[in-house]
């Protein structure tokens, strides 16, 4: 991914400053879980045996719960009713980190959808909602809670799902507020015209909806994408940001285009990757991310989603830990230092990651090291490479050691692809950096046994284990030099 250097440390910890408010049609998503064993006598239909009931937040509430994913804070405002639904959205909204402060109680039902699910397949799903026009006082009351909030935030998105709350009032209303403050305002749209939306910093619509904003045939993608441009101008926006589902995400600016093609995964439930897009475009964006490094960021983000069942947003950790594919990454961007390698080492634990120890001089890397290296890889999922410090090394090796300088053999280990991250330490052992890390796996290389391995008895006590590896036979840094400095 383009400058990858500057993402991962906004993902990483700079987000945590970035507040984003949420303003939309939140609504309560159930799914019924269970079987389906037999037709009903009854009737002609499945009879479902209930196993257990889940609740998430939907809607405009799911880009909130997106937003906190991804380590940022979020405000929710809206329509909410006075009933038992609020009352669940608003405890898993308030577990979940969100600030509900900018909710409205209004005199229609809190929107709920409850889908009912058999071997990941949905069979039906039943929506409760009010489609009548809400009272002028309720809408002013949200505009004037609005309003105040966008005095706070450092962007803002609005989440149309053609219920009722964004009128074109509010909609105006918070676009000229925020960008009179210089922030940006990202739009999911439900409208067939985008009016409304007009003077956003983007408008974020899919395929289908750019389609009926232009009047042009989805599958005519030139003139729908000529057609998107126009629109630039005439709604005012810097760009269009378009979901294009397998195909990626296109960026439409006034005369140029970007496209970000989707990487190949299997897809299990597109339900809220519009969300988990418009989320982190807004975060991206509020951080300072150019518009081409903000969509790329929700490409994946948006990936990795789709592979889930049902309405589930994105975790930072989950984004680090496609960011961190060794494979993708450029050397300097694994060569950590113990807070930084922490930090990394924490969200690839909470995707599942099994983390591998391993350390030592690695003075002029050779086909020893190579093999070692390779094996240790194979006991895990993540490798970390410890190398001694140059005083280290010295004080081990001798005065005239390392011949290669710690930084440059940090560079050398971490342009490896079977490494994920390389740190330097520089007391005389890497015990107390052990203790800290905790691995799954320790890994060392040559005539050792568990008992004399550095570690081996602390990583045993926490339920890891200790893995030897022998030497490839004639192959050392000590005899590379030897054979350097004999005469032909």
């Amino acid at each position: 991914m383009k400058d990858l250097s500057r993402v991962l440390p906004l993902i990483e910890g700079g987000f945590r400053s970035i507040h984003i408010l949420v303003i939309g049609d939140v609504m309560l998503d159930r799914y019924v879980w269970g079987s389906v064993d037999r037709i009903s006598p009854e009737a002609p239909v499945p009879v479902l045996r209930s196993v257990h009931t889940t609740r998430v937040p939907g809607g405009a509430a799911n880009v909130c719960m997106n937003v906190v994913g991804l380590g940022a804070r979020a405000t929710q405002a809206g329509f909410w009713g006075n009933d038992l639904e609020q009352h669940e959205l608003g405890e898993l909204l308030s577990n979940g980190g969100v600030d509900t402060s900018g909710m409205t109680v209004s005199s229609h039902p809190t929107i709920s959808k409850t889908r009912v699910m058999a071997r990941q397949q949905q069979l039906l799903r039943m929506d409760v909602e009010d489609l009548g026009a809400r009272p002028h006082c309720e809408h002013e009351a949200l505009l004037e809670r609005a309003l105040h909030l966008v005095s706070k935030a450092d962007a803002v998105i609005l989440s149309d799902y053609a219920k009722g709350t964004l009128s074109p009032a509010l909609c105006q209303g918070v676009i000229e507020a925020a960008r009179g403050r210089g922030i940006p305002v990202l739009v999911d749209p439900k409208e067939k015209g985008f009016g409304k939306y007009a003077g956003a910093t983007t408008i974020c619509p899919n395929l289908y909806e750019l389609s009926l904003a232009t009047g042009i045939d989805r599958t005519n993608l030139d003139e729908l994408i000529t057609a998107g441009q126009r629109l630039v101008r005439a709604a005012r926006i810097d760009f269009l940001t378009v979901t294009m589902s397998e195909k990626g995400i296109l960026l439409l600016f006034l005369d140029s285009s970007v496209h970000s093609p989707a990487r190949a995964r299997e897809v299990f439930d597109v339900s809220g990757a519009g969300d988990t897009v418009i989320a982190t475009m807004a975060v991206c964006l509020a951080s300072g991310l150019d518009a081409e490094s903000a969509v790329n960021l929700s490409n994946l983000a948006a990936g990795i989603v789709v592979g889930k069942t049902g309405t589930a947003p994105i975790s930072r950790n989950e984004l680090v830990a496609e960011l961190t594919i060794s494979t993708t990454m450029t050397s300097p961007e694994k060569v950590l230092d113990t807070e930084q390698l922490l930090v990394r080492i924490a969200e690839w634990r909470a995707t599942g990651h099994r983390i591998v120890f391993t350390n030592g001089c690695f003075d002029i890397l050779h086909v020893g090291h190579i093999t070692l290296l390779e094996q240790c890889r194979k006991y895990g999922d993540k490798l970390i490479v410890a190398i001694n410090s140059d005083a280290s090394v010295q004080s081990l090796k001798g005065p005239t050691r390392p011949v290669v300088g710690e930084s440059e053999r940090a560079r050398v280990l971490a342009a490896l692809a079977s490494t994920d991250a390389v740190t330097i330490f520089r007391e005389q052992t890497p015990l107390n950096l052990i203790r800290r890390i905790r691995p799954d796996v320790l890994v060392k290389g040559g005539d050792y046994t568990t008992t004399t391995v550095v570690g081996a008895e602390d990583v045993i006590s926490w339920g890891g284990r200790v893995e030897i590896v022998a030497t490839v036979p004639g192959y050392s840094t000590s005899n590379t030099i030897a054979r350097m400095t004999t005469p032909a």
